[in-house]
């Protein structure tokens, strides 16, 4: 026991010598959870000759300076006119790239991986894999455990555990069919009350599931809105057009999901999975029926959540696996990833292909009419879509679909701050905003994957050792 006390006494002494040597008078102290990961403590920091892609769709601009101060942005100008604090810590930008960070709009802290009924809670590694891939902002769109993510939120929020800013979203409200914990309400007021328990304690966000029917989901919309909340909708059994005319402020992975064009559709059901893939397989994206769609949701200020890199899994055979999203999977999970995506391989299948090029036509024509496009990893189907890497995939993807490496980061950032009502936080580089920006060793202007690349993220100014996050994520996820 002695022995025991001794060792842990010295850990404390390194760790309390470790946070002195990176402190600043004007600096909290860092947790020892924290320490490792931070390679930029300073209160103030001047990023220079630095590539700067604003968030706002704009080009990408050369030779910048970016100063942080207090976790702010101070400054952002041309090097040759912005003036340097005497005393800054400076970064030599000269062929990096900065960006806002990204704001996730769907994801979650468990993965499905080999347990596709039930999922794997994930609250160690997940935070810290968003984080390190320049995630600063997320709303987890369901929760599978309400308290566990509230309570992360709070130790992420106290400096206790490296992760992103989180929108704490309640239980999933579905129905009948769905997984155990989702809730499947008796009758609308269960709904009310279940929202009226969640917002006092703190959750910031509710969403439905596929089997929610329309009692339920109006219940849903009309309870949150009363809290000032929002609630999003991966549905099913309710159309997109039904759920519009409710008020739902999200619709989650957009076409792909929508049940509008199903011929056997029944009121408050979903359809067999077959014809619905058939039907959407035939639907012209051009066509009158999803214009319309179109129309109804830019006309009623209803959001849509890309989640082109969990889609993508659905077609594997454009999708190699990852060499670093493989790392960073246990031995069993990466073994469970590898068959499911063998076995999708072996049905010979290309409706996987032809729904995700449909959703990029549909998310491209959707933006081009004036909707607010968001994004988010979704961590889930059989394994392909892990924390952050998905989020930067969905970036290259949004490329693919046509939009601009400047318009595709624009989507992962400003629209879901835009999203989360705080655009005059975060979301873009501009002075006066936080200091939640992602230092890129590229070019993602001129190749969209450097947006891989990151070498350093900063959250309200406290600058994390990307490549070291990593690193300390290998084998991690599935274990915990």
């Amino acid at each position: 026991m002695l022995r025991h006390l001794m060792i842990f006494a010295s850990i404390v002494s390194a760790l309390s010598t470790a946070s002195a040597a990176h402190a600043d008078p004007a600096t909290p102290e860092i947790s020892p959870n924290v320490l490792p990961f931070v390679k930029y403590a300073e209160p103030r920091i001047a990023i220079t000759h630095v590539r700067v892609i604003d968030g706002t769709g704009a080009p990408a601009v050369a030779d910048q300076i970016v100063i942080i101060d207090g976790g702010k942005i101070t400054a952002f100008g041309p090097a040759a006119s912005t003036a340097l604090p005497p005393d800054a810590t400076v970064i030599d930008g000269t062929n990096k790239t900065l960006i806002p960070g990204i704001v996730g709009m769907h994801e979650h802290m468990f993965y499905l991986v080999g347990s596709p009924a039930a999922g794997h809670a994930m609250y160690y590694s997940f935070p810290r894999l968003y984080l390190a891939a320049g995630v600063t902002t997320i709303r987890t769109a369901g929760s599978m455990e309400p308290y566990a993510d509230l309570n992360l939120k709070r130790e992420i929020d106290a400096g206790r555990v490296p992760g992103p800013d989180i929108d704490v979203s309640g239980p999933y409200v579905s129905g009948p069919g769905s997984r155990l914990y989702m809730i499947q309400p008796r009758n609308p007021q269960e709904v009310a009350d279940m929202v009226n328990y969640y917002a006092d304690i703190g959750i910031t966000s509710f969403k439905a599931y596929a089997f929610a029917t329309r009692s339920s989901l109006n219940a849903l919309i009309e309870a949150a809105h009363k809290r000032g909340l929002k609630v999003a909708g991966h549905l099913c059994a309710v159309t997109f057009h039904e759920a519009i005319d409710m008020g739902i402020d999200s619709l989650e992975h957009g076409l792909a999901v929508a049940t509008d064009f199903d011929p056997g559709k029944k009121p408050d059901e979903c359809p067999p999975a077959k014809t619905h893939v058939e039907a959407l397989t035939k639907l012209d994206v051009e066509g009158p029926q999803v214009q319309e769609l179109i129309h109804d949701l830019v006309t009623h200020h209803v959001a849509i959540t890309s989640t082109l890199a969990v889609f993508e899994t659905e077609a594997p055979e454009r999708f190699p696996p990852e060499q670093r999203m493989l790392d960073l999977l246990d031995a069993q999970a990466r073994l469970d990833y590898l068959a499911a995506r063998e076995k999708l391989l072996a049905r010979h299948d290309s409706s996987g292909a032809q729904l995700l090029k449909k959703e990029m036509q549909f998310e491209h024509d959707f933006v081009n009419a004036g909707g607010l496009l968001v994004a988010g990893s979704d961590p889930t189907g059989y394994g392909g879509s892990v924390a952050g890497l998905g989020d930067q995939r969905n970036i290259e993807l949004l490329v693919e679909a046509g939009f601009t490496p400047e318009q595709a980061i624009h989507i992962a950032t400003a629209n879901g701050a835009q999203f989360e009502d705080r655009l005059n936080t975060i979301g873009t580089i501009a002075p006066g905003k936080n200091a939640d920006l992602v230092l890129i060793d590229g070019d993602p202007s001129t190749n969209i994957a450097d947006v891989e690349r990151v070498e350093v993220v900063f959250k309200n100014g406290l600058g994390f050792d990307s490549p070291k996050l990593f690193a300390a994520m290998k084998a991690q996820v599935g274990r915990q």
